[in-house]
């Protein structure tokens, strides 16, 4: 197994090989899977080694430092956070090998078809069909809803319904979706923000081949749960240095305008500094969890906190600012580059930040997961649990 020191060697190599001066950048990020240094836990020949996930930063340091290029990860987060994965746990040798690559080299951007109109907090009760054709491929038809990246994307991550006779949890069916087929229609959605950052998607008819799909036929449920448990950890564990984030940009503001301090308003800031620390921290400490095997619901307390943090900090500076909180500046419908929200106005930030307690698991079905999952706490009373999908009403 690889250490630091190997690692160390192993990226100097990669460097003097394909000089990052010279070398293409598509052609050193290929170079770089291939050499095991783009995920380094992964295995042998899938962009790994086999290594400690801890030891993943050597690599990123030495490889910064160098002023190598990275893979630009805010525009294939769902791709590198939640479908690789799931691949990796659930997909065959073939769809890794397929797959794997050009997902981490951003070749291929993916997004993920789980939320529906009817489905979106009780994901297990979506309605989009996957029927069997006579070859023994798939035809799916249904309307996911809230898709990142569907304008962008050659693949998705898709759930649908193949056994309505049973109950909900147990007839649903993992996929890979090609978004280049011609039953698949992407229409942007409107957001309080003004921006069409995210999709709903229809799908009419769109074939996928049975090599497509994810584990076993009914056990979409578990496998789902791989993704969910990624999402959450991707939404609220990702490394920030301190006064990062949200708070940062509150703490710069603070900073910059003496004439607006009041001292409630102080108050409440050093409360929110505070919890936004004891939430970086926390998060450091869930990483270290990761590196010894699957996410689990941890992650799920992390994302909760990331949402009311990103709310509260947002709020704080709408009133700290006053009148100039108040100003927005751009109502028009557009595909934003990215998300950087530390570079528009104070009210860009606090419309977007109401969405953070939807997206990636609403925060109250959040709760009921840290209260049974993390906490043990007896599960709220269901109804549905055992009653075949069909027969619920809708």
């Amino acid at each position: 197994m690889s250490d630091a020191a190997d690692l160390r060697r192993r990226t100097a190599a990669l460097l003097a090989a394909h000089p990052v001066a010279t070398t293409d950048r598509l052609d050193f990020l290929r170079a770089r899977f291939d050499a095991g240094l783009a995920w380094v836990h992964f295995p042998e020949g899938l962009g790994g080694l086999g290594a400690p996930r801890a030891l993943q930063a050597v690599v990123d340091a030495e490889l910064t430092a160098a002023g190598a290029p990275d893979n630009d990860p805010g525009r294939i987060g769902i791709g590198l956070g939640m479908a690789a994965p799931t691949v990796l746990r659930y997909g065959t040798e073939e769809q890794r090998r397929r797959f794997l690559r050009p997902l981490w080299t951003g070749e291929e951007v993916w997004c993920q078809l789980f939320s529906e109109p009817g489905a979106g907090s009780d994901l297990a009760g979506l309605a989009t069909r996957a029927v069997r054709d006579d070859g023994g491929d798939w035809v799916v038809d249904g309307q996911k809803v809230w898709t990142s990246s569907a304008h962008l994307a050659r693949w998705a991550i898709l759930v649908a319904r193949t056994d309505p006779t049973v109950p909900k949890h147990r007839g649903m069916t993992y996929f890979v979706c090609d978004m280049t087929d011609p039953g698949v229609e992407v229409r942007p959605l409107r957001q309080i923000t003004g921006e069409a950052e995210f999709n709903e998607v229809f799908l009419t008819g769109v074939k996928i081949p049975d090599a497509h799909r994810l584990g076993e036929v009914g056990d979409g449920w578990r496998v789902a749960q791989t993704t969910l448990m990624n999402e959450r950890v991707a939404i609220g564990g990702a490394r920030t240095p301190r006064e990062g984030g949200m708070v940062g940009v509150a703490a710069a503001a603070w900073r910059a305008h003496p004439e607006l301090r009041t001292h409630d308003l102080h108050q409440r800031l050093l409360k929110l500094w505070v919890d936004a620390e004891v939430a970086r921290l926390t998060g450091e400490r869930l990483r270290q969890q990761l590196t010894q095997g699957q996410p689990g619901p941890e992650g799920s307390g992390m994302k909760l906190a990331f949402a009311r943090l990103a709310q509260q900090l947002s709020g704080w500076e709408v009133e700290f600012r006053g009148e100039d909180g108040l100003t927005y500046d751009d109502w028009t419908l557009r595909r934003p580059e990215g998300v950087d929200f530390t570079g528009r106005v104070a009210g860009y930030r606090y419309l977007r930040a109401k969405g953070n307690s939807i997206e990636g698991g609403t925060s109250e079905v959040l709760l009921n997961i840290v209260a049974e999952r993390v906490l043990g706490l007896p599960p709220e009373p269901r109804t549905d649990k055992d009653v075949a999908w069909k027969d619920l009403p809708r």
